[in-house]
């Protein structure tokens, strides 16, 4: 079931690790999860612990659209630009969109102008609500860039971002377009804070996947981009190729996942199928490892089921925090990296979990590369797969693939 090749590029981003993949891997080789701090919320002066942005390191962005969702994508779109001024060059605005996905567009400044309308009667000037709608960071990526092809945004929770890619691979294999502007970028707000917490499943602590003391998840917040084209945009290097994805929608329940992990399975299956390869062929999995009872549960069957106990896996958000909508994106990211420090000639090296190394008994093994994991990779890395699992069953996974010269 192969198709025509789509290139994707290195990524940009910025997460509470810092702003671009250096200082993130530093952390993701040591297992330290120390961007992980205590919080507190807005209203209400809870403590949470999260892996945050400070707002001082983040360009600013023209007014109206001036919130913290959007400083956190200005300043990864910055350095994205080189890589997009060369698309604009082979392609023309006219054959560039953007697809992203995010859940949250700016509650922080909804809630602070609805907070001012209840005690004044009036909203603060320049507050608008249409700057929280799931198409506005979309919208201004194409004004910003000049950008003359669709412009489209997927909410699908926790699987967002990874949607969106899907949608963009749709649009450019559809004709519609020769290269996308595709990521996800989401943020810590009372939103994210209270609803999850409400629903009981954050921790009171760094999040601890797979543990048989895991507790709920870790909120974090990233904007990580990357351009997906018909040929190689990056000027050296190996080019790395979006070769499979799958996406399936159980709607098993409106927050919990499909205990069977039938849907999670299938679009895992999906993938492989797509890519042409077996399951064998994966040397990594990027876990959607949140650290909540079930999710993990569930996660852990529909990976043994594919893979087996063999499979290097981790879950990365124990270091970056959950980053909801722009989850999907940045465990791309931390593949796409995987893939380039891992290839023919390198050292081997996985991104590792920070957790008390305690595997629940109770749920199917999978192999975690936890710190201290002495080389996991036994040969040249070629495929990783990565998983995300929304609300409402969405189960979205990507692979990609490293080329060799010769292919």
């Amino acid at each position: 079931m192969k198709r025509d090749k789509l290139y994707i590029s290195r990524p940009a981003l910025v997460t509470a690790c810092g702003i671009g993949m250096e200082p993130l891997w530093k952390q993701l080789s040591t297992a330290d999860n120390s961007a992980i701090r205590p919080m507190r919320s807005t209203f209400g002066g809870r403590e949470f612990y999260a892996a945050t942005v400070d707002d001082g390191l983040l360009s600013p962005v023209p007014a109206p659209h001036d919130t913290h969702v959007m400083r956190l994508a200005q300043t990864a779109l910055a350095e994205l630009d080189p890589t997009l001024q060369r698309a604009l060059s082979l392609y023309g605005s006219g054959r560039i969109g953007a697809c992203v996905g995010g859940c949250d567009n700016g509650s922080e400044r909804s809630i602070q102008a609805h907070k001012s309308y209840v005690e004044s009667g009036r909203f603060p000037d320049g507050y608008r609500l249409e700057m929280q709608s799931a198409g506005g960071l979309a919208s201004y990526l194409k004004g910003h860039y000049g950008l003359a092809g669709p412009a489209t945004a997927c909410a699908t929770a926790c699987s967002s971002s990874a949607t969106a890619t899907i949608k963009a691979a749709q649009l450019i294999r559809a004709g519609i377009c020769d290269a996308m502007i595709v990521g996800g970028v989401d943020i810590v707000s009372d939103l994210e804070l209270l609803g999850f917490d409400s629903m009981e499943c954050i921790a009171a602590g760094p999040s601890n996947p797979f543990s048989r003391n895991r507790a709920g998840i870790t909120l974090g917040e990233a904007a990580v981009f990357f351009m997906l084209s018909k040929v190689p945009i990056d000027p050296e290097g190996p080019s790395i190729t979006l070769a499979g994805y799958g996406e399936t929608a159980d709607a098993f329940h409106m927050t919990s996942p499909d205990t069977s992990a039938a849907g999670a399975v299938a679009a895992i299956r999906q993938a492989l199928e797509r890519a042409g390869i077996k399951a064998d062929q994966v040397d990594y999995v990027n876990l959607h490892g949140t650290g909540t009872l079930h999710g993990d549960a569930m996660e852990a069957l529909a990976v043994s089921t594919v893979f087996g106990s063999g499979t290097p896996c981790s879950a990365t958000k124990s270091i970056t925090g959950h980053t909801l909508g722009a989850a999907g994106a940045l465990a791309l990211a931390i593949c796409h990296e995987s893939l380039l420090r891992n290839r023919a000639g390198t050292s081997c090296c996985l991104p590792a979990q920070a957790w008390d190394g305690i595997y629940d008994t109770e749920i199917p093994h999978i192999h975690i590369v936890g710190a201290g994991t002495a080389s996991p990779v036994q040969r040249n890395m070629r495929y990783c797969m990565c998983n995300s699992f929304g609300f409402g069953g969405a189960n979205v996974s990507l692979l990609l693939h490293l080329e060799d010269h010769d292919e």
